[in-house]
């Protein structure tokens, strides 16, 4: 007898859904087709045609609305509809791939209320609005910071094609001592001797020996471009100044959790964190100090939370929240075969700092140095990094889900514990083969 199999249909989720194509210049939306006369409209990109956009969807009963992030073009559309009390999700383009055929933005608004109605589409993540502008400074910062790199590399440039080798007896040029001398080269000065006195007393080298880094041959063209590097990066450093005075602006109305006193040794202030006591800033604002973990300073930990905000209930679990990253490991299969274990290339700058955090554990001497050393002789320095990193991210969702302090792990209890495990793994291995597997130290 013939069996009767039951179709999985798709059902309507959502059936007051729209779709929008976004893009630079115009919009295009649709609606259900039984909600107007004209289910496709075309709308302009000034905020007039917005509101306009969001008054036709509300006459034709829409509630959710599904949209592409392309560039930078979605915000606005995000902002105004949402304020408008739509519900609108931010939908990334690999998961709206269009159907094969003709493509064109009439089909693309169509595919979109299509998939949204039927409840194919989830919301990409995005904090709430008073982390996304803290976000926007941060990223800011970062944009100042990258230029005042350049202006570093174009000093030492400038110096180098003078013969001036400054860099090779000083760690850094754009220090106290490399400073000096750059100013001093710039207002006039070209005695190697008198350009030595500004030697800080920190600095390895002697007089002498950075008087002879500073034998050059001084053209004119090069001094031109030091100078005006010189400049460029003088205005960067107050540029840089100013973002941090309103990220400490910005910040001090979230610091809602009572000031507790922070435990364990500060860790060292980067060259380039903000001009302010970050550290009990966030701690204040995100009720846990996320600088207790190893490998995480003041500037990583300021990353992850103007990026993501301290809550994270939108990620059911820690195994969500590391995927979203990026750091989980790859699960291709085919026929039964693993063909590759590699995590997916997801351009996450919470992710990148993880892992310049995880990179600092090398030399560290708690437990998740060890752990990174440990991966490292196993499978290379570029999984370890990845998979620390993983670490990491799972202890910063558990304290910031879970509220609890961490508790550092020094390198003596994590190879004790490692030792324990591996011993408890060989003892069920030894019973399932018929063997008895007993401690030297317990005949």
């Amino acid at each position: 007898m013939a069996m009767r199999t039951k179709k999985n249909e798709l059902s309507v989720c959502y059936p007051n859904a729209a779709g929008i194509d976004v893009g630079g210049g115009s919009h295009f939306v649709a609606v259900p087709p039984d909600r107007s006369d004209l289910s496709v409209r075309e709308f302009g990109c000034f905020t007039e045609d917005l509101y306009a956009m969001a008054s036709w969807l509300a006459e034709c009963g829409v509630t959710d609305v599904a949209l592409e992030s392309t560039g930078v073009y979605w915000i606005p559309v995000f902002e105004v509809l949402e304020s408008c009390g739509l519900r609108v999700l931010l939908v990334n383009a690999r998961s709206v791939k269009n159907v094969s055929g003709r493509k064109s933005d009439v089909l693309d608004c169509q595919w979109l209320q299509q998939l949204m109605s039927f409840g194919l589409l989830s919301a990409a993540f995005r904090p709430p609005a008073d982390v996304c502008a803290l976000r926007a400074i941060s990223r800011q910062r970062d944009t100042l910071l990258q230029e005042q790199g350049r202006c570093i590399q174009r000093m030492q440039k400038a110096l180098t094609q003078m013969n001036v080798q400054l860099a090779n007896v000083i760690t850094d040029i754009t220090g106290q001592t490399g400073l000096a001398i750059i100013r001093a080269i710039v207002a006039g000065e070209r005695d190697p001797a008198v350009l030595a006195k500004h030697r800080n007393y920190r600095i390895r080298a002697s007089e002498e020996t950075i008087a002879k880094s500073l034998q050059g041959t001084w053209k004119e063209e090069h001094l031109f471009c030091l100078g005006q590097s010189l400049a460029l990066f003088d205005t960067y450093r107050t540029m840089v100044a100013e973002v941090d005075a309103q990220l400490k602006t910005m910040i001090a109305p979230l610091r809602l959790h009572a000031a507790a006193p922070l435990q364990g040794k500060p860790k060292r202030r980067g060259k380039n964190a903000p001009d302010f006591d970050v550290r009990e800033a966030l701690q204040q604002w995100a009720g846990v100090d996320l600088t207790r973990i190893g490998g995480i300073d003041v500037g990583t930990a300021l990353k992850v939370l103007v990026e993501l905000g301290p809550d994270l209930s939108r990620f059911k679990t820690a195994k969500h929240f590391a995927s979203w990253l990026g750091l989980c490991p790859g699960t291709r299969i085919s026929g039964g075969k693993r063909l590759s274990g590699a995590s997916k290339r997801i351009p996450n700058r919470v992710a990148r700092a993880l892992k310049l955090a995880a990179q600092g554990l090398s030399r560290s001497q708690c437990g998740l140095g060890a752990y990174y050393r440990r991966m490292a002789a196993r499978m290379g320095a570029g999984k370890a990094i990845t998979a620390t990193a993983h670490k990491l991210a799972r202890l910063v969702y558990a304290m910031l889900t879970q509220g609890t302090e961490y508790v550092e792990q020094s390198q003596a209890q994590y190879e004790e514990r490692f030792v324990d495990r591996t011993f408890k793994y060989l003892q069920q291995k030894a019973k399932a083969m018929g063997y008895i597997l007993v401690a030297e130290a317990a005949v």
